[in-house]
């Protein structure tokens, strides 16, 4: 007897999830036969382009369209601002032109007459004082760059920092860094009488169609949106932003499909940022290196929003009874902020946990010791003390780790390991889902979802394959589209936990129904019968093939929906933890930091696909290798300028 219970088996137990399943879709990407919203090229598709802003503060002062409508190849001029806007941040966009060529749309850029009236501006992320004192008008108002976001105290943090054996203050900073998807923003848009239709690299294909019908006066149903792959989005590619209604207006004004895909210097300007984080820090701990008080202020910049990392990010995880802390926003004349693989999280971790080894190093104490006499003060203290033992044998700590000054190496080169922790929500969104059996025995999944490089469609098929005991090549997965059931959007770590629970109880509702046809057939108890192998049993008893169970079903498909997983299911418990080590050599005569091994330890549940959980593991050391090494964001005061917004330089 087979109890018939909604849910997963214990991790290991299963076929296919679990197992290290490559990509259903990776011929087509690595091939080239993958088309992402870049490729669109319908026939007569015009080719669109952006003017933007050169200043950081300024006015529209004058345009005048007239010249660019005349050149060569131009099809539709149109502005995007009107003389006396503000602009706020280089790269805003003034004008977009679309054209038979990419050649004449920036050929009509060049025509258009444009003149700004530039204002005073402020882009010093890391001086405070200096943002304190500017003195900035907006919309001719007089604007304060600074603002308060908050106090947060516990206990009696100076007591605790007069008394304590060992005390460490500092200053730490991490700056400003940009979005940098290999694919930029952008859409291909085509108009059929009152239908919109756009191609859109989105992480939110479900809940962006009324995010352009409001602006462009039109219903949201009649608004279709496709992904059908992505090249990244990292958190940058939620919403519909004002060059996608600007390339739907183009489409509607020519009666031609428009393509307007930001470059890749506007990309970085305003297609999104981490904000910065700096701050001054005091900590302190006992005799025995147990932290006992921590103070702070930490300042930054998001852009014009002037905001930084959130008050209570600061301390990261580690929370002593005694604590102060203050946060303070500067609104600066960059590019706009957006999330991006958790917000905040790195830079609070950054400023947080290198205080730490400064103070244990104080205390004698390498930082491994000093975290694990600390866990206590963590929310997750069961997950972190195994994963940090885990991560010293890996690394083998006990023998690389030296104090600070002695053992680090001859010559120039020196070794060192360091340690950090850290943890997110995770857990599963809201989505939809419709299944289809047909009568051969194929499945087809639909959901409104996307696949921003987790392996979404591997994961819906993996789960499908699984409760039906079929090959992954049985199953056809469509999503990338608003016309099919709703889905939410791709980030916070919560697709595949979002999708993977829908698609298990709506599969497993439509085998008991063909597995209740079966018994009927055979004249067996249907509660005994599991599917398995392209068959279907009763113990070890083979009772018909899955082909043949599916024919049961009729003529027509057994369709089935089914909405968001429940708790009861699975698949929805949140807040993780990680461990990261690195081992690195640094060259302290030319500065040459080369990396010799890194360790990640990751709390995940139940993981469907063992590949691309490594994958995604090994991308977020990636990412934060070149936000410790090789990125920043670099503005000049003089000019307000982002003056390495190129692949080369940034």
């Amino acid at each position: 007897m087979v109890e018939r219970k909604i849910g997963w088996a214990p991790q290991g137990s299963h076929t296919l999830v679990g197992g290290e399943i490559p990509r259903v879709d990776g011929q087509l990407k690595a091939s080239g036969q993958a088309k992402y919203t870049h490729d669109m090229n319908s026939p007569g598709t015009l080719f669109a382009k952006l003017l933007t802003s050169p200043h950081a503060h300024a006015k529209v002062a004058l345009i005048n369209l007239e010249k660019a409508k005349g050149v060569k190849g131009v099809k539709a001029v149109l502005a995007m601002v009107k003389v006396g806007d503000e602009i706020r941040y280089e790269g805003w966009p003034i004008v977009a032109i679309a054209a038979e060529r990419p050649e004449y749309a920036e050929d009509g850029l060049r025509a258009v007459e444009v003149k700004f009236d530039p204002l005073p501006h402020y882009v010093d992320e890391a001086n405070l004082k200096g943002a304190e004192a500017a003195e900035i008008t907006d919309a001719g108002e007089p604007l304060k760059l600074t603002r308060t976001l908050g106090i947060d105290k516990t206990g009696d943090t100076d007591e605790a920092i007069q008394s304590a054996a060992h005390v460490h203050r500092g200053f730490y900073g991490v700056p400003s860094i940009t979005h940098m998807c290999l694919e930029p923003h952008g859409s291909h848009a085509a108009w059929k009488d009152e239908d919109l239709q756009v191609a859109l690299s989105t992480q939110n294909v479900s809940g962006t169609a009324t995010q352009y019908a409001l602006p462009l006066g039109v219903d949201a149903a009649r608004v279709t949106i496709r992904c059908d792959f992505m090249g990244g989005g990292f958190g940058s590619k939620f919403a519909v932003d004002a060059w996608d209604v600007a390339c739907a207006r183009l489409a509607k004004v020519t009666g031609r499909p428009v393509r307007l895909m930001l470059n890749r210097s506007t990309e970085m300007q305003i297609a999104g940022n981490r904000p910065s984080a700096f701050a001054e820090v005091t900590v302190a701990c006992d005799a025995e290196g147990h932290l006992t008080a921590w103070e702070s202020h930490h300042w930054g910049t998001n852009g014009p929003q002037g905001s930084t990392i959130a008050l209570g990010m600061a301390p990261y995880l580690f929370k002593p009874s005694n604590r102060t802390c203050r946060a303070t926003g500067i609104a600066t004349h960059c590019g706009p902020e957006r999330d991006w693989r958790a917000p905040h999280h790195p830079q609070a971790c950054a400023l947080t946990q290198t205080a730490l080894d400064d103070l244990a190093a104080k205390a004698g104490l390498d930082s491994l010791e000093f975290f694990r006499r600390n866990l206590d003060l963590t929310n997750l203290p069961h997950i972190y003390r195994p994963e940090l033992e885990i991560a010293a044998r890996l690394m083998d700590w006990e023998t690389k780790w030296h104090p600070r000054g002695q053992g680090a190496g001859r010559g120039a080169v020196k070794r060192g390991v360091g340690v950090a922790l850290h943890t997110w929500g995770g857990g599963p969104h809201q989505s939809n889902v419709t299944l289809k059996v047909h009568p051969d025995g194929t499945i087809e999944v639909l959901m409104g979802t996307q696949d921003n490089g987790t392996g979404t469609r591997t994961c819906i098929a993996q789960v499908t394959a699984e409760t039906f005991g079929v090959p992954m090549t049985a199953v056809k997965v469509s999503i990338g589209s608003n016309q099919y059931p709703q889905a939410g959007p791709s980030g916070g770590s919560t697709t595949i936990g979002g999708v993977s629970g829908p698609v298990r109880r709506t599969a497993q509702q439509a085998l008991w129904k063909i597995l209740d046809l079966a018994a009927a057939k055979y004249g067996v108890d249907g509660n005994s019968l599991f599917a398995r192998d392209g068959r279907i049993w009763s113990g070890e008893t083979l009772i018909c093939t899955w082909k043949q169970a599916a024919g049961l079903i009729g003529p027509m498909p057994l369709e089935l929906r089914g909405g968001p997983v429940t708790e009861e299911e699975g698949l929805t418990s949140q807040q993780v933890g990680g461990v990261q080590m690195a081992e690195v050599a640094v060259d302290i005569e030319t500065g040459v930091v080369r990396i010799v091994k890194m360790v990640a330890v990751q709390d995940m549940g139940l993981i469907v696909n063992r590949l691309l959980a490594r994958s995604q593991v090994s991308g977020g050391l990636i990412m934060g290798i070149a936000y410790a090494l090789s990125e920043e964001r670099i503005m000049d005061n003089k000019t307000g300028r982002f003056i390495n917004a190129n692949f080369n330089d940034y």
